[in-house]
C-alpha cells in the first residue's frame, strides 16, 4: 500500500507515549493520502498489542532487535512506499492542520528535501524546546545549535521566528523528507545509532545540491530526553563521538585536521567543567567518545570514500565560521539574533 505521505514514528517501549500521543497524529494526520506506520524497535513492553488492538489501520513494523534510531529508521523508510517520509518522535503531540504546510512548501519548491515545523516544549509550551527549536545550524567545529536554543539558552516563543526560511539541518523529532532525495544519500547512516544522525543526513542532503528549510506555519510540541535524558551521561558520549563523526564524513581532510586540535581543546575544556562539578560520568564521556572516534577512523575512511562517490562535494552554505561555544561564553551571544551569521 502507497501514500503520497508516510507518518513513520520510531517506537521502543514507549506504549505511554504512544497511549498520549498517538491520538494527536491519528486526529489531525488522517486522508487517503497520509499513512501512519508505527516501527518497533523489538519493545518489551505491550506496544505492539496497543496498536493492534487501539489502532488496527495503523500500519506496524516489527524488528527483532532495538536498532537505535538511525538504523531502525534506515531499515525502515525502503520498506514504506510514499513520496515523503515524515520522521516523528513518539514522544511529539502534533496539532492542527501541522503537515499540510510544510508538504505544500516542498510541493512548491522541489530543491527542497527536508522541512522541519516549529518545535516548542510540552512541558512549558510558551517556549521552543531543545531539539530543533525554529531550526537547526552549525558551526564550523561540528557543534549544533538552533534559531531559538543555543547551547542551554532556550528562548520563549515571541514571535521572534515566524518567517519560514532556509536552515542548516532539521530536527529528527519531526522532519519531513522528501523519498527521492533521501534514497539518494544512501538513507541515515545506522553507525551513529542515535543523536546528530539528522544533522549528518541533512549535511549529505545540501552536498547533493538540495535545501533543508523550517515552516513557520507548522506547530508541534515535544517532550524530549524520551530515549536518553538530557542529562544523560551515554547521551553525551553519542553527542560528541557523533559529532566527530559527521565532521569527518562531510569535511575535506585538510579542512577537517584543521579544525581537529580545536576541537579537541574545546572538549578538553568542557571534559574539564565537568570534573570541576564532580560529574565524573560526563567527563568520561568526553574521553569516551574521543577514543571511540579514533578507533574507529578506518570505518569511517570507507564510509567516506563510499559516500563520495555518490555525493559530490558541493560548497555547503549556512555553517557558522566560528566557534558557538565561545561565542556564547566569552562574548555572551545567547540569541540566534545576536551571531555574526553570514
Amino acid at each position: 500500500m502507497s501514500a503520497k505521505v508516510a507518518v513513520v514514528i520510531l517506537n521502543w517501549n514507549g506504549r505511554s507515549y504512544l497511549e498520549r500521543f498517538l491520538p494527536s497524529v491519528v486526529n489531525h494526520s488522517s486522508g487517503s493520502d497520509t499513512s501512519i506506520v508505527i516501527v518497533d524497535n523489538n519493545s518489551t513492553d505491550d506496544s505492539c498489542e496497543f496498536i493492534g488492538k487501539k489502532y488496527p489501520r495503523v500500519e506496524l513494523i516489527r524488528f527483532h532487535q532495538n536498532h537505535g534510531f538511525a538504523r531502525g529508521y534506515s531499515l525502515a523508510l525502503p520498506q514504506i512506499a510514499a513520496d515523503y517520509y515524515v520522521l516523528l518522535n513518539s514522544d511529539v503531540e502534533v496539532t492542527e492542520n501541522w503537515l499540510a504546510p510544510m508538504v505544500d512548501l516542498m510541493e512548491r519548491q522541489p530543491g527542497v528535501a527536508a522541512v522541519m515545523p516549529r518545535i516548542r516544549s510540552y512541558a512549558n509550551r510558551d517556549y521552543f524546546e531543545y531539539a530543533g527549536a525554529a531550526g537547526g545550524f552549525i558551526d564550523r567545529y561540528g557543534y549544533p545549535f538552533c534559531r531559538g536554543r543555543i547551547l542551554s539558552t532556550i528562548e520563549r516563543d515571541e514571535g521572534q521566528y515566524d518567517e519560514s526560511s532556509e536552515i542548516f539541518w532539521a530536527s529528527g523529532a519531526c522532519m519531513v523528507l522528501r523519498a527521492s532525495a533521501y534514497s539518494r544519500t544512501g538513507g541515515l547512516d545506522g553507525d551513529f545509532f542515535a543523536h546528530m544522525e539528522e544533522i549528518d543526513l541533512c549535511w549529505r542532503l545540501k552536498r547533493l545540491g538540495y535545501s533543508i528549510h523550517y515552516c513557520a506555519d507548522s506547530v508541534v510540541y515535544h517532550v524530549g530526553g524520551g530515549t536518553l535524558p538530557n542529562d544523560n551521561p551515554r547521551k553525551l558520549y553519542y553527542n560528541y563521538r557523533n559529532s566527530l563523526y559527521l565532521l569527518f564524513k562531510n569535511v575535506s581532510y585538510s579542512g577537517f585536521f584543521t579544525i581537529l586540535l580545536p576541537r579537541m581543546i574545546l572538549d578538553g575544556v568542557s571534559a574539564a567543567v565537568y570534573l570541576l562539578q564532580g560529574k565524573f560520568l560526563f567527563a568520561i564521556s568526553v574521553l569516551r567518545a574521543h577514543i571511540r572516534f579514533y578507533l574507529s577512523l578506518r570505518m569511517l575512511v570507507n564510509k567516506r570514500r563510499i559516500f563520495n562517490k555518490i555525493i559530490a562535494k558541493a560548497h555547503v552554505s549556512m555553517i557558522y565560521d566560528g566557534s558557538i561555544v565561545l561565542a556564547y561564553f566569552l562574548k555572551g551571544k545567547r540569541k540566534y539574533s545576536s551571531l555574526d551569521f553570514e
